[in-house]
């Protein structure tokens, strides 16, 4: 009967611009629960684990032959209805679909992977009827069991066995069954504990004099675990397997005549995967006088605003701050989001907070592998401890954490907000975790606060407009000074030959000041690789990548020119293509020149090198943060990385070698970014003994920004920025949407951009500009040109994106352009 049907609208994870139906069998409809995972076919032969989106009675019309959902992966939903909000406004608001946020936001651990799989069914009465292909296959079943449709394909020497399956599927002959496993598992460790018919003094002292006099060994281990267990101080019943071992210094021998005796069990006990210090005592610091007020200030905020901006000075104990601010959310059972904008970040600020908060405190990013990520996943959506004896109710992360399944969010904390690392550039959804995080204060009910020395223009912008609140943080902990910053002028420099490589007098003799007085020096620099190209030195030949239009970088390390977009690495060239010379000559200086040049120039400095290079290994990263900390690195180089919010003590000298590359870099936001970069690095200089010095090589002391930079004057340049940003229709007073269209024919390319150029035109007018190519006009054998769409921000942004996606859509949907790439990116950085 038609009051007996329900019906599933289940998202996929698949770029489909709507939501698919299934029914729900009767045998599911009392288990299917909104936000569970259920597998449904779809297409002839592929099964997809699906998200349930929405349950409901309504026959789907037009119709379409209905398929039955095939199975329930979760009894209980693991998103939220919450998530599935923020899900639809990601979608919405960064014109993408449902199924690019649900493949963004799972861990890959709870996707599962499909291999079609077919076997004889074993109901069926196999006799006469069949062809001799048909016959084959059978037989080929009987004696496999199972076979995937690519060994059909195979075996029956043709592209495609569909047609034989099909029938042999109408005959009921086989099942076709798609495969579906979960990648993650638990894991497991083997676990040692005491048999319970030896709990009493008695039975266990007469196992023990049995020992003493027959098996000695085994009388050792037995006792070294009753004093690691029973009669220790800590409270447990249990030890692992390796650590008994361990302990003991005994063999796998002399444990296994215990199994075999049954007086202890070894047994598979499931832990967590994350390594997490062991807590002792907890310590919340005392907050200064500066700290206190403005924390007092963040709560008086916060009763009338839901999203707060902290303006404090690099160095001014922000971190402190957030503390006692999740305390408070801890003693009311809340949970808490810290988000940071680079994974290394995390180092430091996990020892602090598992300092403060033990192991409520946990960690998600994407270096952690798929299981991992499950576990993590599973614990903040059941806020119980469970086998793994695991809670955690703060979850430090980057961008990622914003999709875990909090349950009872009380405070967002994203420190850093100025970071563009906070945007999601490829693939979709194109996300800023920032705005994000503000939104899921909305939906949560949960304050936001936003953290930075130099804040966003456009954070700052709401700040003042009164749309978020602001407080500001002008002293450094315990009154220390800030560092004196001084501009180097590169330019002078070479003129009078006064350079040492790549160093002025002035960061020379501040290296070598600091080296003598057993202090460190951080050396930035945002290129990595030894050069960022190599040329002829007799035709100007250079190098180029043959999928991207650029120029290979020069690694030495590995002897060889990588290309820094798509990866492609050849070796070193010798000589020229273009007159045959073999004056092949490095221009311009990355990070491994650098340290190359430091180690020259001070043989007995410990140098070390921090970039994308050197910290591709899970933990490298955190082995050069603790080797920096405990004085064992004398000079840090490094790219971004190093001007992260890192604290050290010893760091007096900071050399930024190249301000003129971050000033130069076309795009409307390089002066602020250019500001924020030197003052974060400046901010490592000068923690506690005495006052830092940063020295800032430029061929342009003069220029503007320098001299804001070196005044530390934030709000001149802020206010210069604003004027001509009014001006020229550019954040905060106008929404960007970047269209970006690709091919990989160039002249096809052309023609789509024009066509979809010219039709925005025709609706947004003069304020399109392109299509252009963009600085790198060609990467992986993809020609791209982007469109840039500047919207009033009192328009109807909403109305906008949706007739730019018609545009989009009709552009894919035109003769020729099946290869077309092209989407839009909301608020670009």
């Amino acid at each position: 009967m038609m009051e007996d049907l329900l019906f599933a609208d289940v998202i996929l994870p698949l770029p489909l611009g709507y939501r698919y139906t299934y029914r729900v069998p009767a045998a599911f409809q009392m288990r299917i629960k909104t936000g569970a995972r259920v597998i449904v076919q779809f297409g002839k032969r592929k099964f997809f684990s699906a998200l349930v989106y929405k349950l409901h009675q309504t026959m789907p019309t037009g119709g379409f032959d209905i398929k039955d959902i095939d199975a329930i992966l979760d009894e209980e939903p693991i998103i939220s209805e919450k998530q599935l909000v923020l899900w639809e406004w990601i979608a919405n608001y960064y014109c993408c679909t449902l199924g690019e946020v649900y493949k963004a936001a799972l861990p890959s651990g709870l996707k599962l992977e499909s291999q079609t799989k077919i076997s004889l069914n074993p109901e069926a009465i196999i006799g006469e009827g069949f062809n001799d292909k048909e016959t084959a296959v059978i037989l080929l079943l009987e004696s496999r069991k199972t076979a995937s449709i690519q060994d059909l394909n195979r075996f029956l020497g043709q592209l495609s066995s569909f047609a034989v399956l099909k029938v042999l599927l109408e005959k009921n002959a086989v099942i076709v069954e798609e495969q579906l496993r979960e990648s993650y598992k638990p894991k497991l460790i083997s676990t040692v504990r005491l048999n319970p018919e030896y709990q009493s003094d008695e039975k266990l002292n007469s196992m023990l004099d049995l020992l003493a006099r027959k098996a000695k060994k085994q009388e050792q281990l037995l006792k070294i675990f009753l004093a690691e267990t029973l009669y220790g101080d800590l409270d447990q019943t249990e030890i692992s397997k390796r650590d008994l071992l361990e302990l003991a210094d005994a063999s796998d021998a002399a444990l296994k005549g215990l199994e075999e005796k049954q007086v202890l069990e070894v047994f598979q006990k499931e832990i967590g995967r994350i390594d997490r210090p062991q807590s002792s005592e907890l310590l919340i610091k005392e907050l200064s006088e500066p700290q206190q007020m403005a924390y007092d200030e963040i709560l008086k905020q916060f009763e009338a605003q839901q999203t707060v901006l902290l303006n404090g000075v690099t160095s001014s104990g922000k971190t402190e701050i957030y503390i006692r601010l999740i305390e408070e959310q801890l003693k009311i059972g809340k949970q808490v989001l810290y988000l940071v904008p680079e994974i290394g970040l995390t180092t430091q600020i996990i020892t602090r907070l598992k300092t403060a908060f033990g192991d409520l405190a946990g960690i998600y990013h994407s270096k952690f592998n798929d299981a991992e990520r499950v576990e993590i996943w599973f614990n903040v959506l059941n806020e119980k401890s469970g086998k793994t004896g695991q809670q955690y109710k703060v979850i430090l992360g980057a961008r990622s954490a914003i999709f875990l399944p909090f349950r009872d969010l009380g405070l967002i904390i994203v420190d850093e907000e100025h970071e563009n690392s906070y945007k999601q550039f490829d693939p979709a959804p194109r996300y800023n975790a920032r705005d994000m995080a503000i939104l899921m204060g909305s939906i949560h009910g949960a304050k936001v606060l936003l953290g930075s020395a130099t804040p966003s223009y456009e954070t700052f912008f709401n700040a003042k407009a009164g749309k978020y609140g602001l407080v500001n943080l002008s002293e450094r902990f315990l009154g220390i000074e800030m560092p004196e910053l001084i501009p180097a002028n590169t330019q002078e420099a070479y003129k009078r030959k006064q350079m040492r490589s790549v160093f002025t007098p002035e960061l020379y003799g501040e290296i070598a000041t600091a080296l003598i007085n057993k202090e460190q020096v951080i050396l930035f620099q945002n290129r990595r690789g030894f050069a960022p190209f190599v040329q002829c030195g007799k035709c100007g030949w250079i190098p180029k990548c043959r999928y991207c239009d650029v120029s290979k970088t020069y690694h030495k390390n590995r002897s060889g020119l990588i290309c820094h977009y798509c990866g492609h690495a050849t070796s070193m060239a010798i000589k020229c293509e273009e007159c045959g010379s073999e004056e092949i000559k490095p221009r311009g200086f990355g990070t491994e020149k650098i340290e190359d040049e430091i180690q020259l120039l001070f043989p007995e400095a410990r140098v070390a090198r921090m970039d994308l290079d050197t910290t591709r290994a899970k933990k490298a990263y955190d082995q050069l943060i603790w080797q920096f900390e405990n004085g064992k690195i004398d000079i840090l180089v490094g790219t971004q990385m190093v001007t992260k919010g890192l604290d050290f003590d010893h760091v007096r000298v900071v050399g930024v070698l190249n301000a003129d590359n971050l000033l130069n870099y076309p795009d409307f936001r390089s002066y602020e970014r250019s500001f924020q970069l030197i003052m974060q690095v400046s901010g490592r200089a000068g923690r506690k003994h005495n006052r830092g010095k940063v020295i800032v090589q430029t061929s342009q002391p003069n220029h503007p920004v320098i001299q804001d930079v070196i005044a530390s004057d934030y709000y001149r340049l802020f206010s210069r920025q604003m004027a001509e940003r009014k001006m020229f229709r550019y954040p905060p007073y106008f929404r960007l949407i970047k269209i970006v269209v690709k091919h990989q024919n160039k002249d096809r390319l052309d023609l789509a951009a024009l066509h979809v150029a010219t039709a925005l035109r025709t609706i947004f007018n003069k304020n399109v500009l392109g299509p252009e190519y963009p600085v790198v006009g060609r990467i992986q054998m993809w020609f791209q040109k982007e469109i840039l769409i500047k919207l009033p921000r009192d328009g109807k942004i909403q109305d906008a994106k949706s007739k730019i996606m018609e545009i989009i859509n009709n552009a894919k949907s035109l003769p020729n352009n099946s290869q077309l790439i092209v989407y839009a990116d909301v608020d670009p950085m």
